[in-house]
């Protein structure tokens, strides 16, 4: 192949597919959005789910199958996915997302597992591996600290190394040493000033070398920043196509001597071993049950619901009481969450055709309430704006558990709320966002045909404002000032009161654990079912690390089983324990010596004793700034100037200033600044929102996403020439006449 071929190569044909060269037997690939179904748009392609695509089947969203604990079920879920993806042609989907979830307001977190690296890490890799048995690849993402929304094109992460490695690159280390994905999917914004499509420690240092990934990094949909510092750091695949991006900076690049065309060599070779893979997967064409995955969407449903509160023993229904079915959800289910992940289902039942009708509130022996978020208050695109449930919401729950003391509220919405009302009602049964057949498995828990066995993945906190992030969240810049203490990391050291902890969860049926044994570094314990009904517990186990050294939280997540039991029934479940339990990023996993506490159990209020060990291991030295700091004793926000003391750097935030933009800002960076700008600001928000209902929110992400989208994003994205985005840029500068040349100039 010629250079030009090969760069040529490193670039998607058009949304969706990459390029095909039959002359050197190099065919095109499919791929499509998959983090819990596939989203196949096979006419006009766009990243926001406006337009229609194939059906296939909606799982329930990975804010629900993390609280399963299951990673056998995530893999048979991974498996049904890219069944449907070889059935519809697909040779590679894009998920599972891993991101953390380090602040309940982003507006993505649906589509995340957990505040926990370890629990993420773990459910990705299983689905990974089973997706990617007969051929099919995957594309973890979104590599790496992608926690808002807002911004996310030209936001910078900024956090020390420590937080990165033990909290947020994590869960992406199990997913690829253990899963081994076919692709990794680099994030849109910068981790401490460089864009991660530009970051070799990240691509190839972190990645490839120390995790031994062998696979291929594509871009997230208009990430790249800088072709040639792409290619440089082993970002191979520039998605989507279409816009020819920076293709003649690369080839003069090379040509200078600047970049070394071993490095295009590399990027093609593994864009030809996807595209070869991926067709040899497809040769075969296997029947698709979409009808047993609509089955296994149920029961991934059942077995991810979490009963929050089961006062009275209220649940499960019995068939004879007269029910009232109260809420919009019952005939408008909340079963998926907006944006790129948005699927066409199968099939979709509403909760009111397989409960019915029901009575009226009054006359009920219980009123069940369908309630949560709007579509309009989460999705991609855009962050939050608090964490309360629509004050609608709120009043319907409160004047039904007025008018009836035997109420249960049933909550559909892909991250925590508030939920002031808890007291006044008697049952509450989180469903997340439960997929298609969300409906049916609704009915099932709520009388018992199947048990709730889910745990939380996140923490639920009683309020917003007791977040640690939660008064500098979100900036234009990710200000990751709480370090470590992400979710019950923080809450457990700070000793903060929260509605549900992480890991909390009920069942119809009561668990009794017994025996805890610590031998060397294996723990046992002995979990028996003591009630009537058959159901499953997730067995949790945590380290409590020594608090006289270097600062740690109180106890972290190592390892996790969940077991199935009859009444009466008893299991041993054990676990291994290994050197990555105890350790800390210290340039390096170092373990601190000291005594190390066990703990295993059910519920994170009632965690046994297993035992202690003590290690003989490595001096981690206490940094010089954390005696007294914020970070030995969390409580509320950490200051700017401890964050920076802790950084080891200032902080110096990103100001837009006239002549001194660049391509990496936006229309609404740039609109006040200039009349041409803030001309196209108002044409592109309204363009590109013609014919959608404000308020919606498809709306709310078209409209956020299109004027804060830098400049390069937009040229990638739209396909127009180079030069009339710089022709925009110089006359944003001051220099509209140069501008204008460049606008009427022809590339």
């Amino acid at each position: 192949m010629t250079l030009k071929e090969k760069i040529a190569l490193c670039e998607g044909k058009n949304f969706w597919e990459t390029k095909d060269f039959p002359a050197y037997g190099i065919p095109s690939m499919f791929m499509c959005d998959g983090p819990h179904g596939l989203r196949k748009q096979e006419s006009r392609g766009d990243h926001v789910g406006v337009h229609d695509s194939r059906p296939a089947t909606c799982f329930p969203s990975a804010v629900t199958t993390a609280c399963s604990w299951d990673q056998e079920l995530l893999g048979q879920i991974g498996a049904a996915i890219a069944a449907e993806a070889a059935d519809q042609g697909v040779g590679v989907f894009l998920g599972p997302g891993v991101n953390i979830k380090r602040n309940p307001l982003c507006g993505r977190n649906f589509e995340y597992f957990s505040e926990d690296p370890y629990l993420a890490g773990k459910l990705a890799a299983s689905f990974i591996k089973n997706a990617q048995k007969k051929g099919i690849g995957t594309c973890v993402k979104h590599f790496a600290c992608n926690n808002q929304e807002y911004r996310r094109l030209n936001s910078d992460s900024i956090l020390d190394e420590r937080t990165l490695r033990e909290i947020y690159l994590t869960p992406f280390e199990i997913a690829v040493r253990e899963g081994k994905p076919k692709t990794v999917m680099c994030a849109y914004n910068k981790i401490n000033g460089t864009y991660c499509s530009d970051h070799k420690e990240l691509l190839t240092g972190i990645l490839r070398e120390e995790w031994g990934f062998d696979g291929l990094v594509m871009t997230d949909w208009s990430a790249m920043h800088d072709r040639v510092a792409g290619f440089r750091a082993g970002c191979d695949l520039n998605m989507p196509g279409g816009s020819n991006y920076m293709a003649r900076e690369v080839l003069d690049a090379v040509a200078r001597g600047e970049l070394d065309e071993a490095d295009i060599d590399r990027s093609a070779a593994r864009v030809i071993k996807m595209v070869r893979e991926a067709a040899e997967a497809l040769k075969n064409k296997v029947p698709c049950d979409y009808d047993a995955h609509n089955e296994l969407a149920r029961i991934a449903a059942e077995q991810s619901a979490v009963l929050l509160k089961n006062e009275d023993h209220i649940l499960p229904l019995k068939k004879e009481q007269k029910i009232a079915i109260v809420g919009k959800m019952a005939k408008d289910i909340r079963y998926q969450g907006a944006g790129s992940s948005h699927i066409n289902p199968t099939k979709l039942v509403q909760p009111i055709e397989v409960l019915g009708e029901g009575v009226r509130v009054e006359e009920a022996d219980v009123a069940v309430v369908l309630t949560g978020l709007p579509p309009e208050y989460e999705g991609e695109g855009f962050d939050r704006d608090h964490m309360m449930m629509p004050a609608e919401e709120v009043k319907l729950i409160e004047e039904v558990a007025a008018k009836n003391p035997n109420t249960v509220v049933v909550l559909f919405c892909g991250a925590p709320v508030e939920t002031p009302w808890a007291d006044k009602v008697k049952a509450i049964l989180y469903m997340g966002l439960p997929g298609q057949a969300g409906a049916e498995a609704l009915k099932n828990l709520l009388y018992g045909v199947a048990n709730p066995s889910g745990k939380l993945a996140e923490t639920w906190p009683l309020k917003y404002s007791d977040c640690p992030s939660a008064s500098y969240y979100p900036q234009r810049d990710g200000q990751y000032r709480e370090g470590i203490y992400v979710g019950y990391r923080y809450y457990d050291k700070a000793n903060v009161d929260v509605r549900w902890k992480f890991g909390y969860g009920l069942s119809y049926t009561e668990f009794a654990y017994a025996d805890p044994v610590l031998d060397g570094e294996t723990v046992s314990v002995t979990v028996t079912n003591t009630g009537s009904y058959a159901g499953a517990e997730i067995v949790q186990l945590y380290v409590a690390p020594p608090q006289d050294g270097i600062h740690r939280p109180l106890r972290e997540l190592k390892r996790f089983a969940k077991v199935h039991l009859q009444p009466g029934e008893s299991k041993t479940v054990r676990f291994e324990l290994d050197e990555r339990c105890f350790a800390v990023w210290d340039d390096g996993w170092k373990v601190p010596s000291g005594r190390y506490t066990i703990l295993v159990g059910g519920q994170p209020d009632q965690l046994l004793v297993a035992g202690t060990i003590d290690k003989v291991g490595q001096t981690v030295a206490i940094p010089s700034w954390q005696p007294g700091s914020w970070y030995e004793k969390p409580q509320g926000a950490p200051s700017l100037e401890q964050w920076e003391q802790m950084l080891g750097r200032k902080y110096q935030p990103h100001v837009p200033q006239k002549g001194q933009f660049t391509m990496n800002d936006a229309l609404a960076d740039m609109k006040d600044h200039s009349l041409v700008m803030r001309v196209m600001y108002w044409n592109v928000r309204r363009k590109i929102t013609r014919g959608l209902q404000p308020g919606t929110a498809v709306y709310r992400m078209l409209a956020e996403s299109s004027v804060t989208n830098p400049l390069r994003s937009m040229q990638i994205f739209s396909g127009l020439r180079p030069s009339f985005f710089h022709g925009l840029l110089a006359m944003a500068n001051g220099r509209f006449f140069h501008g204008l040349k460049l606008l009427l100039k022809r590339d």
